[in-house]
């Protein structure tokens, strides 16, 4: 890693000079000679970074000025195919903004640095996201309802069912329905629900001697659940036992057929509850389109695209503040419709990465809720099969919480990285490890990467052209408490399976942070959510709104401007055999084409971003790709195309889809 200046004796008299005047350096001095001394060498360090010469090594960073009237908390980041970043804060982690309804959404254009409010008609908060076939971003889920942490719960409250009786029609219940215990304690429902009809089937037995019964009519019950609140405060909504509860004001057959059940309703923690919202984004037209609503609400899902081009939605917080069990959904973009995912329970934002035959990876990292010894371990899935086969070899395997991990270029080879994590909750542990699988093995099982240079939580890795990956911030507390931001950056090679230096960040990056790569060749950083800005964690953290690019050393010096390789005129798409061909002024100098899909990021969770090899060929004047045909190595969507030279200077991005 690069190292701040540490020299090892006092500077001379003429570096004194050349950073602020030998005589004002003297009496700074004299008064503080310590001072002076740091103060020289924060000057030094910031004329080092500076130096063509080490920018060329190590990159540089820039603040991104941001109008004060764009800036927000970005919890998601998705880049388009217009070739703008979508930045997602819903209400921002900030209670007041969720109760007043003021959610956020800001889209950014890299190429001229121009910035746009988008309206955005629910809080996508902790949603999730995922590429379409034809451009758009699916963004579903988000906050029904903020926390209430234990200790600060004053009204008894908890899920109740909601039954239905009636085969006839369906009964909906507005927001504000009381429910009545039989000891006259009422609660009150909190959102709208809808309970379907009861079912009614019609069933025959058979008697001695095999002689047929009278049919009979079995009615099971329709069910929804809602999450409610005691009317009044204090312990006495308080109840651990099963009760059946009236509906106020209902009457008649209503009243007989219409009932709520609950288990208990007590004053502890109540969680974070999910949204069954879903709407897609419309690059073009800059603007959210409604489309059908989840089944279940998810708050904390992962969206991964399919093979088929269908979105796969698994895990979550339920409208009542419960780890959804293994009920996932599918999303088809044709009908907007979605159908019965798969069953399988995850932690929430599981990692999971479309491998070839169309089965999912999970590579154990994932964002949180969940219990520490269900749904962590690493394993293959088998959508079709629904049966799921363990990955070993692991080591700190309970510290995956919190960790990155991205498919490693190329996509063919099939090994998907590891890197850093932690403890479960608010764990203070976090780990140093890397670890690498080959998925393309009989007995897939993880080995050891090289060592971060710390343990490190919330490690942002993004993917770029010239086969590396590079890897920036995070922290090595929860949410980076006790001031623990790390301010490191550093890539990885693949090829030697070693780390080499970057430069160093200046924003930390924990908690809500994100990172993609731009259609330029260049990293974006956004957010960050501290729980505390200081080593004692006196001072309450404030969510980060600067904005960090970096610009890779293959951009630097000989990499930038009319040296870098180009691609000229070519088609929006690829042929049906999966080729495009551009113009190129010298393509003799090409000497690799990587497809990169384009990121959709939060929780340092990116199941989106994946780089393709392609084939290519040479005239003299054209270059043509070759897309490869497995589609659950290139799922349906638009794509950056990037060319590199042999150096790995890579061109700007032309954007392409695959069908």
């Amino acid at each position: 890693m690069p190292q701040r200046y540490r020299p090892r004796n006092r500077p001379s008299e003429k570096f004194k000079r050349t950073l602020l005047g030998g005589g004002a350096l003297v009496v700074l001095a004299a008064l503080n000679a310590p001072a002076a001394f740091s103060f020289a060498e924060e000057k030094y360090h910031a004329y080092k970074i500076a130096q063509p010469g080490y920018k060329r090594q190590y990159g540089s960073w820039e603040i991104l000025d941001v109008p004060k009237e764009y800036r927000t908390n970005a919890i998601h980041a998705a880049l388009l195919h217009t070739g703008k970043v979508l930045i997602i804060a819903g209400s921002g982690n900030n209670q007041k903004k969720f109760d007043e309804g003021s959610f956020d959404t800001i889209l950014w254009n890299p190429a001229d640095n121009s910035f746009k409010k988008i309206p955005t008609p629910e809080d996508f908060f902790c949603s999730g996201h995922s590429q379409l076939p034809d451009g758009r971003l699916l963004v579903a889920g988000g906050t029904a309802r903020y926390e209430v942490l234990d200790g600060e719960v004053e009204r008894a409250g908890g899920r109740m069912r909601v039954k239905n009786e009636n085969p006839d029609r369906a009964h909906t219940f507005k927001k504000g329905t009381r429910f009545r215990s039989p000891s006259g304690v009422e609660f009150i429902s909190k959102f709208d629900v809808t309970v379907p009809r009861a079912k009614k089937e019609l069933k025959v037995g058979y008697g001695k001697g095999g002689r047929m019964l009278p049919w009979r009519t079995k009615v099971t019950a329709g069910e929804a659940r809602v999450f409610v609140e005691a009317a009044e405060k204090g312990p006495r909504g308080l109840t651990t036992q099963a009760a059946q509860y009236e509906i106020v004001g209902l009457k008649g057959k209503d009243a007989d057929n219409l009932y709520g059940l609950a288990q208990k309703l007590t004053t502890e923690k109540q969680d974070f509850q999910g949204i069954r919202s879903a709407y897609e984004f419309d690059p073009t037209a800059e603007k959210y389109v409604p489309v059908n609503p989840m089944k279940e609400a998810r708050w904390y899902p992962t969206l991964v695209t399919l093979d088929d081009g269908r979105v796969l939605a698994v895990s979550g917080l339920d409208d009542v503040g419960a780890v959804l069990t293994g009920d996932n959904e599918l999303y088809d973009p044709r009908t907007k419709e979605w159908s019965k995912g798969p069953t399988r329970y995850f932690p929430t934002y599981p990692a999971l990465f479309l491998t070839k035959g169309g089965k999912l990876f999970y590579s154990g990292s994932n964002a949180g809720y969940g219990p520490a010894d269900k749904g962590r371990r690493p394993g293959i899935w088998d959508l079709t099969k629904n049966t799921f086969t363990e990955v070993g070899g692991l080591t700190d395997a309970d510290q995956t919480e919190t960790s990155a991990s991205l498919m490693l270029p190329p996509a063919q080879d099939q090994r998907v990285m590891l890197l850093g994590g932690g403890g479960v909750g608010e764990s203070s542990k976090a780990t140093a490890r890397t670890a690498i699988v080959d998925l393309t093995r009989d007995s897939p099982a993880f080995q050891e990467g090289p060592r971060l240079p710390k343990g490190t939580r919330y490690l942002s890795s993004v993917l770029l052209p010239d086969d590396t990956v590079f890897t920036t911030g995070g922290s090595s507390d929860y949410r980076g408490r006790s001031a623990s931001d790390i301010l490191k950056a550093q890539f990885y090679e693949p090829r030697t399976n070693t780390f080499r230096p970057a430069a160093d960040p200046t924003v930390g990056r924990d908690y809500h942070s994100e990172a993609l790569l731009l259609p330029d060749g260049r990293v974006v950083t956004f957010g960050s959510d501290p729980l505390f800005r200081d080593a004692d964690n006196t001072k309450l953290g404030t969510f980060e709104q600067r904005v960090e690019i970096y610009t890779p050393p293959y951009l630097q010096g000989d990499g930038a401007g009319e040296n870098r390789p180009a691609l000229r005129e070519g088609p929006r798409a690829v042929d049906g055999n999966g080729r495009a061909t551009f113009r190129a002024a010298r393509p003799d100098r090409i000497a690799k084409a990587r497809l990169m899909r384009p990121s959709a990021v939060t929780h340092t969770t990116d199941v989106e971003q994946r780089s393709v090899e392609l084939a290519l060929t040479r005239t003299k004047d054209t270059v043509t790709v070759e897309v490869p045909k497995d589609r659950a190595l290139v799922p349906p969507g638009w794509y950056m195309l990037f060319v590199t030279d042999s150096a790995g200077v890579p061109s700007e991005a032309k954007w392409v889809r695959v069908d």
